[in-house]
């Protein structure tokens, strides 16, 4: 087995070159858009003509002589909670259906300013709560490898437009999973960066002190090439880390000869027997390119998925209660404000969203903070301390990245707890603000993929890349994407 050649830097390569124009580059990714959208609706805003004429502008730079930047005319694709100026930003919401917003966020700036060309807004579970893309407000995105599962969420929309081909990068948000558990069930690399790493100004909030945008692609490097891009400082968002991007690309092939790497043996349990499978064979695959392996026990990440639906849905019902029919967004109108901003949250919100708010309104609320969000918090700082421990001991750590393939429409739907559950093994890194990388490494039930999770201590994404590199070589090509839409 070997690593997959890069998509992203292939096209950047063509492109900065002169052999390959960005604007055919562009055409060919907006054709497949249109061959496949119908089918599983990864985008709830397609920006055809400013994707060519972003792509033009690139290929101006290039026959000027001009360096247009690392991503040189490789097609991106932008969750749809990323504000994107003059763009239709919904967070798949009725509530915010329409709104156009009057900048873009620096992640945007970013990427258009490395010469990516943007495509379009991808679909969400709304407002980026749920784990199966089934709770947008614009109907589900559907799984690439098999059309009756779910990709996964709430950045179902970005990994499947990836996991098809139909964009060889693609950006989400991951506020307790939702880049790594998409990222598995769709067979690409997922990514969620350490808290503060990249930049949050212009991501429409939902929990604060757990947000965090990532990437997706269908290679390691391709990853790592994107996270060079978003990362570093931002004057603009007050939690950024006063720190430059990291060098990532560069130490892809330096291996794993001597990585200590802990294998969590609690994840295992709970986990389907082939995701149990593959994590034991990728752990052999690092033992094998010269890592240090040994299983670790760390009983407290069992209670982050509890602290985290206290934390997570107290910060939304705050972030989440500008949304009241005067500033921006859908407004129905009603005899006096209270009952206009009552019918206008009613009718704008999904079920899952009020669900969330109402909880999180509970546990904030007099005579409920102490015994449930004072607790949660604690919870938290048990998680944190876990992990510091393991890290003392471990540089990284290996763990199933969701409990088993993607599931069907309509599974998990009827029990929250369920799905809530979908996200057990990645919540824990947010609760930490630790970063962690999801890699496709193996065929599980019903021949579909599973991803590994590589974890690590805060700005440890070298090491983790490293890692993930290591794996990638190892992993069943079968595994991964670009699949053609119903392969399985």
């Amino acid at each position: 087995m070997s690593a997959p050649s890069s998509q992203a830097l292939a096209i950047a390569a063509e492109v900065r070159a002169g052999s390959r124009s960005a604007r055919a580059v562009a055409e060919e990714a907006l054709a497949a858009v249109a061959a496949r959208e119908e089918e599983l609706h990864c985008f709830n805003e397609v920006t055809a003509e400013r994707a060519l004429a972003e792509a033009e502008a690139v290929d101006a730079r290039v026959a000027a002589g001009e360096d247009p930047g690392p991503l040189a005319g490789v097609p991106i694709a932008l969750k749809d909670n990323l504000c994107t100026r003059g763009v239709a930003t919904t967070c798949s919401s009725r509530i915010l259906e329409g709104w156009l917003p009057p900048y873009d966020a620096t992640v945007v700036q970013r990427v258009r300013a490395a010469g990516a060309v943007v495509v379009g807004k991808t679909n969400l579970d709304e407002f980026a709560m749920g784990s199966s893309t089934e709770n947008s407000a614009f109907g589900p995105t559907r799984n690439p490898w098999d059309t009756s599962r779910v990709p996964g969420g709430s950045s179902g929309g970005s990994a499947a437009a990836v996991a098809a081909g139909l964009v060889p990068l693609a950006l989400g948000s991951d506020t307790g999973g939702s880049i790594r558990q998409p990222a598995s069930l769709c067979g690409v690399v997922g990514m969620k960066p350490t808290y503060g790493l990249v930049s949050r100004y212009g991501l429409v909030a939902f929990a604060s002190s757990l947000d965090q945008i990532g990437p997706f692609a269908c290679t390691v490097a391709d990853a790592a090439s994107l996270l060079e891009v978003i990362a570093g400082h931002d004057k603009m968002d007050s939690t950024s880390l006063p720190a430059p991007a990291p060098t990532i690309v560069g130490g892809l092939s330096a291996g794993v000869g001597g990585l200590r790497v802990g294998v969590i043996s609690d994840f295992l349990p709970d986990a389907s027997p082939r995701t149990q499978a593959a994590l034991r064979r990728a752990a052999e695959s690092l033992a094998a390119a010269g890592a240090e392996v040994a299983e670790v026990a760390l009983p407290e990440l069992m209670n982050g998925l509890a602290a985290y639906y206290l934390i997570a849905p107290a910060e939304a019902s705050s972030n989440l209660s500008r949304y009241d029919g005067v500033r921006y967004g859908l407004r129905v109108d009603a005899p006096g404000v209270e009952e206009m901003n009552a019918r206008t949250r009613a009718a704008g919100f999904g079920p899952e969203v009020k669900r969330r708010i109402m909880l999180g309104t509970y546990v904030l609320s007099a005579g409920y903070y102490d015994a449930y969000y004072s607790q949660a918090q604690r919870v938290r700082t048990l998680v944190s301390r876990a992990f510091s421990a393991a890290y003392e001991r471990f540089d990284v750590l290996l763990a199933p990245t969701a409990p088993s393939v993607a599931f069907a429409f309509g599974e998990k739907t009827a029990d929250p707890l369920q799905m809530y559950l979908s996200d057990l093994y990645t919540i824990p890194s947010n609760l930490a603000g630790h970063p962690a990388v999801s890699v496709p490494y193996a065929l599980g039930e019903e021949e579909l993929p599973v991803g590994v999770q590589v974890l690590g201590p805060a700005l440890s994404e070298a090491t983790l890349f490293r890692a993930a590199a290591a794996l990638e070589e190892a992993a069943d090509p079968a595994a991964r994407g670009p699949v053609a839409v119903g392969a399985r």
